[in-house]
């Protein structure tokens, strides 16, 4: 069950990741079309006579910036998929058009030690760990037991089938006999079993009691990152917002006059990292989730 645990989170994990670059590569291709649509616009003006030289330059600058962007979305797309492919055992690449959850995404819950008591009791591999500790306990019991007395007993009956021809003598028989075994003068080697066996039950509640410690830390690690992440999503939405309005004034006030291409490359290049930023937050949100469940073993 822990081993299924394990296969569920990196597939996950594996899925976002594909899923984040898939939608980064497509926030790339996006700035490259706008930077494209800029950069011939420049031109025609530069062309005319309306703009100079500079802004071309400026402008074919920033078209190569988005296409380098855009290799590397690419790239990074390629390798999440190839991940994917990993992770699902496939011997062969497989390109995959993932589709998103466009359900609205909800908070983590707000009572952590209620996660924690949870995770406590779902946890396969904790869960394993108690009937190893609970497993060694009775073997220890049991090598202890070793260096008791025992008392063995034995029985025998049966019948004559061939016997003297008088009534008052009966054909039947019995026997019973009682060993007792006391184990003395052996080397201690049952009371150095029973040491060992002893030892190996302490270690094994050891190795429990460090796993639910590891347990409580890693719910609470992964509580606080899930909150975090929602908490970033929502401040870079509006982030994205507030840069996709500075790039509509900025080539406004940049067609009619009344600013450079440095502002107009500083807006575009702000609405690109807040696109980046809104997306990565979205995405990392949503790993974060999935990683809060399986601490608290709560995977599908």
């Amino acid at each position: 069950m822990a081993t299924v645990d394990e296969i569920v989170i990196a597939t996950d994990q594996a899925f976002y990741n594909a899923l984040q670059a898939q939608a980064l590569y497509q926030v790339a291709k996006q700035n490259v079309d706008t930077r494209q649509t800029t950069d011939t616009q420049v031109g025609q003006l530069t062309k005319n006579k309306l703009k100079s030289s500079l802004d071309l330059s400026f402008s074919d600058v920033n078209l190569s910036q988005a296409k380098l962007l855009l290799l590397d979305a690419e790239n990074n797309l390629d390798a999440t998929m190839a991940a994917l492919d990993a992770v699902l055992g496939l011997d062969k690449e497989v390109q995959y058009q993932l589709i998103d959850d466009l359900h609205e995404l909800q908070p983590p819950p707000e009572d952590v030690n209620g996660l924690v008591q949870l995770g406590l009791q779902q946890r396969s591999d904790l869960q394993a760990l108690n009937f190893d500790q609970q497993s060694e306990v009775k073997f220890s019991k049991a090598q202890r037991d070793q260096m008791l007395p025992s008392l063995t007993a034995a029985g025998t009956a049966g019948s004559v089938p061939v016997r003297p021809a008088t009534y008052y003598v009966s054909n039947w028989w019995g026997g019973i006999g009682v060993n007792l075994n006391i184990p003395v003068f052996n080397g201690f080697l049952y009371s150095a079993q029973a040491k060992e066996a002893t030892l190996r039950a302490q270690a094994a509640a050891e190795r429990s009691r460090d796993l639910r410690d590891q347990i409580v830390r890693d719910i609470h690690t992964a509580w606080l990152t899930a909150k975090t992440a929602y908490q970033r999503m929502s401040v870079t939405r509006e982030l994205l917002k507030q840069a996709n309005l500075s790039l509509q004034l900025a080539q406004t006030r940049y067609q009619i006059g009344l600013s450079s291409i440095v502002e107009l490359s500083q807006a575009q290049y702000q609405q690109t990292d807040a696109a980046i930023s809104s997306t990565n937050a979205e995405y990392q949100y949503r790993l974060a989730l999935a990683t809060l469940n399986y601490q608290i073993g709560s995977t599908p």
